[in-house]
């Protein structure tokens, strides 16, 4: 795992609003990156962790969970352009519902976010509207046609959290490793969309088993690997460090291991989705829609891999990649519906059901994938429950079970993946930037 140092340039705004102040008694504090696991009252005074109890109001923590907030580096936020899908302030509205307290929104919108003064728009208008820190990562290309570079200097200095041309690859080589070189001025990571779409085709899920059997064309695991083979060869041979977005392939696992192995400066994501569901939802359900995105659902060989990916540390974190879709276009035809699922408000309970209660990975181990990491592997500060720090945490229920969907949602979209599944860990409230942003009765 790749960490490194804050970037005081990165630019995280939220909407005013009052510190938060309460007693959170008897939970259980878990931070496992500060050395915290302990049955205590946690203090939040004037939006700070610590400080005199005296005169706050009392959350009983009984049975609850206190974690670092969730930190989701890849979500798309449809601004500007499709904010009839999601817009800053109900994406962000999402994001703490589902215990997130940061997330970094990527540039695929109406126009692209590809200069400074779109970058600098949606910095103002997150000021006004965001529920929860945000940050942007504009594209890498000028209107991500793969290109020309867009002004990755002007882009730093104006905030942005990282670059990417996510939704589509960087087709060329030579540009991608034009941007690489440009890296060392701006210190930006790249987070890359890895697809190579001469073998993608037409495709509209993965091709395999299932494909064939119902006729649509499929997209092999093979577009994806091969690209993240080329961008791992360009990142070692400048020195530049890369993050594959949304890992779906066993050959792409295979891709990522040795290049780590021959010390690339790679790291990786992984989705609640694609470590849950395979190809056979596709099949299987009568609205297969809601299970269409890019890169698809892949077989349970894939799915396995990504698990034991995370487990050892091949892949580093885990993303949502939400992607919020009107409902009248998710219920065309599945060919024809636009790929993307929503997942803010049910990543943590989907990761901890599948992974922590199914054994795979302890909790401590969790929480580093979804908070600590990811903040230190794009440059951000990191929440932590330290005293003394800004409150940026998530008080979680682990034993509460949902049913996906029976609640409303606080995005604007309802392409959920994971509709009608029991899901374990239902969050109790949010703190994030020093705000109460969140809360949930029992």
């Amino acid at each position: 795992m790749s960490a490194v140092a804050p970037n005081p340039r990165v630019r995280l705004p939220q909407r005013p609003g009052a510190p938060a102040n309460v007693v959170i008694e008897g939970a259980r504090v878990l931070d496992p990156a500060a050395g915290i696991d302990r049955l205590c009252d946690l203090v939040v005074r004037d939006g700070v962790i610590g400080g005199d109890p005296s005169g706050l109001p009392r959350l009983d923590g009984a049975g609850l969970t206190v974690i670092p907030g969730i930190v989701d580096v890849h979500v798309h936020l449809r601004t500007p352009g499709k904010e009839h899908a999601e817009d800053i302030a109900s994406g962000t509205a999402s994001a703490a519902a589902g215990g997130v307290v940061t997330v970094l929104a990527m540039p695929n919108t109406q126009p692209p976010t590809d200069s400074p003064s779109i970058l600098g728009s949606l910095l103002e208008r997150a000021g006004r509207e965001a529920v929860v820190p945000t940050g942007f990562i504009p594209a890498i290309t000028v209107g991500q046609a793969g290109e020309s570079l867009t002004e990755h200097g002007d882009l730093a200095d104006a905030g942005a959290a990282a670059l990417s041309d996510d939704g589509v690859p960087v087709a060329s080589a030579l540009v991608m490793r034009r941007a690489l070189q440009y890296q060392k001025a701006t210190g930006l990571l790249f987070t890359l969309h890895e697809e190579d779409m001469g073998l993608s085709g037409a495709g509209v899920m993965h091709e395999g088993v299932v494909s064939a059997r119902i006729g649509l064309a499929g997209i092999p695991g093979v577009s994806e690997a091969v690209q993240v083979a080329r961008d791992c060869a360009l990142a070692g041979y400048e020195d530049a460090r890369i993050h594959i977005c949304h890992v779906s392939a066993r050959e792409t696992v295979d891709e990522i291991r040795s290049a780590k192995q021959r010390g690339v400066r790679v790291t990786a994501e992984v989705t609640p989705h694609h470590l849950l569901l395979t190809e056979d939802a596709v099949g299987d359900d009568p609205d297969p829609a809601k299970f269409k995105m890019n890169p698809p659902l892949r077989s349970d060989a894939d799915r396995q891999a990504l698990v034991d990916a995370l487990v050892d540390g091949t892949i580093d974190i885990i993303a949502t990649d939400h992607a919020p879709h009107p409902a009248d276009e998710k219920d065309n035809p599945f060919a024809e519906a636009p790929f993307g699922v929503i997942g803010l408000e049910t990543a943590f309970a989907a990761c901890h059901t599948a992974l922590v209660r199914g054994g795979r990975m302890p909790l401590d181990e969790l929480v580093l994938r979804m908070s600590t990491r990811p903040a230190e592997i794009f440059g951000l500060p990191v929440p932590t429950l330290a005293d003394g720090a800004v409150a940026n945490l998530a008080v979680i229920d682990l034993d509460a079970v949902d049913r996906v969907g029976e609640r409303p949602y606080a995005s604007k979209s309802v392409n959920a993946a994971f509709v009608g599944m029991e899901l374990a860990g239902r969050v109790r409230m949010t703190l994030a930037g020093g705000q109460d942003v969140y809360r949930r009765a029992a």
